[in-house]
């Protein structure tokens, strides 16, 4: 789902409105990035955009320049908190393992990660 409206039920949307508490660490006129609550590394950080959007090809069709702006306050966090090594995740689908409905970039970093197949 696509909207501009946050969405009641939406824990993304309730953190970026300041009701449900969470580690900001970083915060643009169209960006939030905070601490993850059940970290996968040292530094794991969520991206979201302030607007509501349901995956990453939702937002990249609604909004590009939102979504130029997450990577890059992603980029700015990963440069603050990992020597600007990172690796940046978008999870689109249940099958991929989203489980917010609001799209969200994990940044990871910290350590030497693992490698991925591909």
């Amino acid at each position: 789902m696509t909207t501009s409206a946050p969405e009641p039920d939406c824990l993304f949307c309730l953190i970026v409105a300041g009701e449900v508490p969470s580690t900001i660490v970083a915060r643009t006129e169209n960006v939030v990035a905070f601490e993850d609550i059940n970290p996968s590394a040292p530094m794991h950080v969520l991206v979201v955009p302030t607007t509501h959007h349901g995956d990453v090809s939702q937002l990249a069709a609604a909004a590009p320049d939102v979504l130029a702006e997450l990577v890059g306050v992603a980029e700015q966090v990963a440069g603050e908190r990992a020597d600007g090594q990172f690796r940046l995740i978008f999870n689109s689908g249940p099958h991929a393992g989203q489980t917010v409905f609001h799209v969200h970039a994990h940044v990871l970093g910290g350590t030497q990660l693992g490698a991925l197949v591909g």
